[in-house]
């Protein structure tokens, strides 16, 4: 098809756009008939000959007339090579609202035919491109639009993109439109030099330099609370321990005075446990009451009172997991409790089982650690959910055995150094089952990313008609660990708790 077959068009004014007429006259935008319909017609060139036609329909469908295999800029035969600053934008409109308002001093083009010819038209005219000093991307302000601006930004010279800030605006005619064409302006004699995601200048930090770090919230065991300053939200933490040492109870401790004290939503994903195990659990903490083991040793109407005080208040939510803890499954489920039900803090016991679950047959178990601890920190730092995990050790060497109150190192963590890695507070607990002490553990800090104060942290002891954890107020016995295990002057402080506060 030659020039004297494509379509004649007329020049005027587009007022809808608030374009005016000699900057449709200056690009050639015209306005014709096509198959018997009003369109709009944008001419494109190949050596200063004009060789197709973008058409727009009412209806704001697209077509091409003539030759548009390999067409380059819409308004690139307007402008030489060479120059301080190339515009480059998704639609004609938008370049011709933009060399409106710049008085049509400086090269504004746009890519052929919306976001997805962006990159395979920059690749074609990449010499053109390059001969800029400054490549304006003025892209829509929309998923695709900024897709298609990442993917050219990264096959340009580092320095040479740059961005514009269209606010809660769609595009620049739109903002044209709303009589914002100052801004626009200096957005355009302003522009940002485009940087990937993720990457920010040390001088965007001050914000962030003067933001306060959220108080640490209260652990009711005092000197474990004061090594650690509490705990917070967006951290994770891990507590370890041999087979019954009592971990799951020092966690559940924790959680409970969340909920109750700090009146923080709390979800809770049990693996080991169903959800009938998991409420008596739970209610029998405020209870002080073993209701796992006889839900008689209180009465209906005790126990509906702490029903409600703490399973029917609006933030506990659990994982009714029916046997299913694939790990895409089960991530999804905690950032739904977080997004969606407002959970704060979320109770995993524990990722053995997760692992031993997985899918991944061919894979190790370190591997299947490693990708499960990546997503989870990943999902805690993107959300700011605080994240109590239980994991479990490995096997001792030897006739050594945690269950008799051997001491416990994160080298012992079982599974993967992700564990290690990834986490910011790692806690254990040593106790000898066998003992004469047996219910009487030391809890031992082995990490503490922020404060780094580690080593032996608090005594506990197990109470097993109350079924509650609590501080233990004297001194260490020197049986226990071989004299190893005393706290900090051999005397660990305790407060007086309340169910209420413990």
């Amino acid at each position: 098809m030659g020039d004297s077959e494509l379509i004649q068009s007329e020049i005027q004014a587009l007022t809808k756009r608030k374009l005016l007429k000699k900057t449709c006259e200056f690009y050639g935008y015209g306005v014709g008939t096509y198959n018997g319909q009003p369109v709009h017609v944008e001419n494109f060139y190949k050596d200063n000959r004009r060789v197709a036609q973008h058409i727009r329909y009412p209806d704001k469908e697209f077509g091409w007339i003539g030759d548009s295999k390999g067409v380059g800029f819409w308004g690139e035969h307007l402008f030489p090579k060479g120059g301080r600053i190339l515009v480059v934008t998704e639609g004609a409109i938008d370049a011709m609202s933009i060399a409106q308002c710049t008085d049509l001093k400086i090269p504004v083009v746009s890519i052929p035919s919306g976001s997805k010819t962006a990159l395979p038209c920059f690749k074609r005219r990449l010499e053109y491109v390059n001969s800029f000093q400054k490549v304006i991307l003025a892209f829509d302000n929309d998923e695709p639009g900024q897709e298609a601006l990442h993917q050219v930004a990264q096959i340009l010279p580092v320095g040479k993109a740059y961005t514009i800030n269209m606010g809660d605006f769609k595009d620049a005619n739109e903002m044209l439109v709303a009589g914002e064409g100052v801004r626009l302006t200096k957005a355009i004699y302003e522009p940002n030099e485009y940087r990937p995601d993720g990457i920010i200048s040390g001088g965007d930090l001050w914000d962030a330099l003067n933001e306060e770090t959220a108080p640490g919230l209260s652990i009711p065991f005092p000197i474990l609370n004061s090594k650690l300053q509490g705990l917070r939200p967006g951290q994770l933490i891990i507590v370890t321990a041999g087979s019954g040492i009592g971990k799951t109870t020092l966690t559940r401790e924790i959680g409970y005075h969340f909920l109750m004290h700090h009146k923080e939503t709390v979800g809770v994903i049990a693996l080991e446990e169903n959800k009938r195990k998991t409420a008596k659990f739970w209610v029998g903490l405020h209870l002080s009451k073993p209701l796992h083991v006889n839900i008689n040793a209180a009465t209906p109407t005790e126990r509906k009172e702490a029903f409600d005080a703490v399973l029917n208040n609006g933030r506990f939510w659990i994982y009714d997991h029916w046997g299913s803890t694939a790990i895409n499954n089960l991530l999804s489920k905690i950032r739904y409790m977080v997004v969606s039900l407002g959970v704060r803090w979320v109770i995993l016991d524990h990722i053995s089982i997760v692992v031993s679950d997985s899918e991944d047959g061919d894979e190790s178990e370190r591997k299947i650690i490693d990708r499960l601890m990546t997503r989870l920190r990943t999902l805690i730092n993107e959300t700011g959910v605080g994240f109590l995990a239980i994991v479990h050790l490995k096997r001792p060497p030897g006739d050594e055995s945690y269950n008799t109150g051997k001491e416990v190192s994160l080298s012992d963590l079982r599974g993967s150094g992700s564990l290690e890695q990834l986490s910011d507070i790692v806690i254990s607990l040593e106790r000898d089952q066998q003992g004469e002490n047996k219910n009487l553990a030391l809890l031992r800090l082995l990490k503490d990313r922020d404060i780094g104060d580690t080593g032996v942290a608090d005594s506990v002891i197990y109470n097993q008609f109350t079924g509650r954890m609590k501080a233990y107020a004297g001194q260490i016995p020197g049986a226990f660990k071989k004299g190893k295990g005393k706290t900090k002057g051999g005397q660990a402080k305790q407060e007086n708790f309340t169910n209420e506060d413990f």
